[in-house]
């Protein structure tokens, strides 16, 4: 099915029985989000909100209900577009394997975006307060857009389709100190596109322009998000996946999509910047107010019979990790092209993404070294750290695979092959005063954190233990040690009372030597509730890995520094503790859960996911 519209989206899931349609009224003050969060995390179906309290256009959520509803709605496509993708990356596949690759030339045709005057987005008009005031958390600054598709123009090739920037980046309808039915904040994140277009326009000292829209085909979704090729625009990527050439409207303007449901048309001057946010997001804390760039509304757009696509981010796992799940199924088999030498890359969700990144590389060169180290994993990994988004990880894991047994999404599997490998005293390199997530307050201000790589490669060196010791004790303070995996352990520390109390951790690693029984756990983790971390893999990951800044959070027991590399002799210690610079976790409103809860009583298709 190539959609056209939400509308085409939400039949074609109806008659597959993958909808539920919700009639009676839902605040769209955080009850819809609270509906979202609970149908996606019990596996439920697409939802079609008909009734928002207050608003005239239904909304859908839940699109990308899992990996294989995603496949679904690009199911006549999918195969075309990681064909093109194959072929882009190496052209020479296309007469080695000429009966494989026969449609590339038709899907080609597909992919260029095509320049009109009119479009259905432009058949009625209203205004900013008029569309769906979706708020997702309580402390939420105001309601956003959470699946945007934002256009932005080349200021110094104004109207070419082939320079146009497709990016979904976080928009703010209202709240603040936005005008209403003028303004609204348009929040971007370093090594984005849009940030080069911005740049480009104040350098001319000129507006940029720029078009935000919503729905159509599920297709500009997925492109906006999508790391792609080199010469591989998210225009012509979005054609290729909805199997039809995209419709862009040109005019005073940013080009807009011509069949999207929704369109916010407007400029942002030079200099127009006012505070934004904050906004419950995807690393499971809320990103707090920082000044961002205002979009000038000059108009919006609506097509018929028109329907405000939605999601709700949060701690993983949610929608959007359905995104990055159908990401990697795409481009998994063409990393070795766009990085020689690795095999695969897993930015991991239940870590908030961004923050920890494990990848399996090779070891080609030096096979006669004994004992092995790592060496070509290390240029693997400055590569990795050069690319794009993967620039923003602080934790980097790799390893080689001699035996290729190692599946990069195993998450279990792979921590226990590093830790058995890793020699802390060699296997720790740093960079330190770098760019980190522009959403992760774990680091020494806005945008600033430090980076770990971590390569281990050879035989196992030691076993992984998973009984607590006998014999171990504590320094005063510090109790109920608890192994969360092989190898792992998590144990409760006093809170940090200011951002420069590393004291406790100190103290932690001296007490210590390392002949104690603790060093047969290679990785100790200081959190602040060791019985939470230890529940499952996913708590630990989100807690170690989205609450600790490398350079500052990470000591060892008899850690040494030699020529400038720093290591230890004993076990790794991870401050995984909140500290007082960090973001607030996102909390639900209890009076909308008590409600929902309410909903749910009431029986009903709908009550099953909640």
């Amino acid at each position: 099915m190539k959609h056209r519209s939400t509308r085409e989206v939400i039949n074609d899931l109806r008659r597959a029985e993958r909808l539920i349609e919700i009639d009676e009224p839902v605040d769209p003050n955080l009850e819809a989000a609270e509906i979202q969060r609970r149908v996606y995390a019990s596996n439920g179906p697409a939802l079609l909100f008909k009734n928002l309290i207050g608003c005239q256009f239904p909304a859908a959520s839940n699109l990308f209900a899992s990996l294989e509803q995603a496949r679904y709605l690009f199911r006549d496509t999918l195969e075309s577009v990681r064909r093109v993708i194959e072929v882009k990356v190496d052209p020479s596949a296309l007469p080695k394997r000429p009966f494989r690759y026969a449609g590339v030339p038709w899907t080609a045709l597909t992919m260029l975006p095509r320049g009109t005057r009119r479009g259905p987005v432009q058949a009625n008009q209203c205004r900013l307060s008029e569309l769906p005031p979706i708020k997702c958390w309580p402390d939420d600054g105001g309601p956003f857009v959470t699946l945007p598709q934002v256009l932005s123009d080349d200021p110094s090739a104004p109207g070419n389709l082939m320079r146009v920037n497709l990016g979904m980046y976080r928009v703010q309808l209202s709240g603040n100190d936005y005008e209403t039915d003028r303004e609204v904040g348009l929040h971007y994140q370093i090594h984005r596109g849009i940030g080069v277009h911005h740049r480009a326009a104040l350098d001319r000292g000129e507006s940029l322009r720029v078009a935000i829209t919503v729905g159509g085909s599920p297709a500009m979704s997925l492109a906006a998000v999508m790391p792609l090729p080199e010469g591989l625009t998210e225009l012509t990527f979005g054609g290729a996946l909805a199997g039809r050439r995209m419709r862009m409207i040109r005019g005073n303007h940013a080009p807009v999509y011509g069949d999207a449901d929704f369109a916010i048309v407007g400029t942002i001057s030079p200099g127009d910047a006012k505070p934004e946010g904050p906004f419950g997001d995807h690393l499971g804390y809320y990103s707090l107010r920082h000044s961002f760039p205002v979009m000038q509304v000059e108009k919006v757009w609506h097509r018929d019979g028109a329907i405000w696509p939605f999601t709700v981010v949060g701690r993983p796992p949610q929608e959007d990790t359905t995104f990055g799940q159908l990401i990697h199924e795409l481009t998994d088999p063409i990393l070795p092209s766009v990085i020689p030498g690795v095999k695969a890359v897993h930015a991991v969700d239940a870590a908030g993404v961004h923050p920890l990144l494990l990848a399996i590389g090779s070891e080609r060169y030096m096979p006669h070294l004994k004992p092995a180290e790592p060496q070509e994993l290390l240029t693997q990994a400055n590569a990795i750290l050069g690319n794009g988004q993967l620039s923003l990880a602080k934790y980097l894991w790799i390893t080689d695979d001699r035996e290729d047994r190692l599946k990069i999404h195993d998450l279990d599997a792979f921590l226990q092959h590093m830790l058995r490998r890793v020699d802390w005293r060699r296997d720790l390199h740093f960079q330190t005063k770098t760019t980190i997530d522009t959403l992760d307050y774990s680091g020494t201000g806005f945008n600033q954190g430090s980076k770990v790589v971590i390569a281990a490669t050879g035989d196992p060196i030691r076993e992984l233990p998973m009984e607590v010791p006998a014999t171990l004790s504590l320094p005063d303070g510090f109790s109920n040690p608890r192994v969360v995996a092989p190898g792992v352990l998590a144990i409760q520390s006093p809170a940090c009372r200011s951002e420069s109390d590393r004291e406790h951790l100190s103290r932690f690693a001296k007490y210590f030597d390392t002949s104690a029984p603790i060093n047969a756990f290679p990785l100790i983790t200081l959190v602040d509730d060791s019985d939470f971390a230890s529940r499952n893999l996913s708590n630990w990951l989100w807690t170690t890995f989205t609450r600790s800044n490398p350079a500052i959070d990470i000591d060892g027991i008899d850690s040494f520094v030699q020529q400038k590399h720093w290591g230890t002799r004993g076990s790794l210690i991870i401050d995984a503790r909140v500290k007082p610079h960090h973001a607030p976790p996102l909390i639900e409103a209890p009076e909308v859960t008590k409600k929902i809860d309410a909903m749910a009583a009431r029986g009903g298709k709908l009550a099953a996911y909640l």
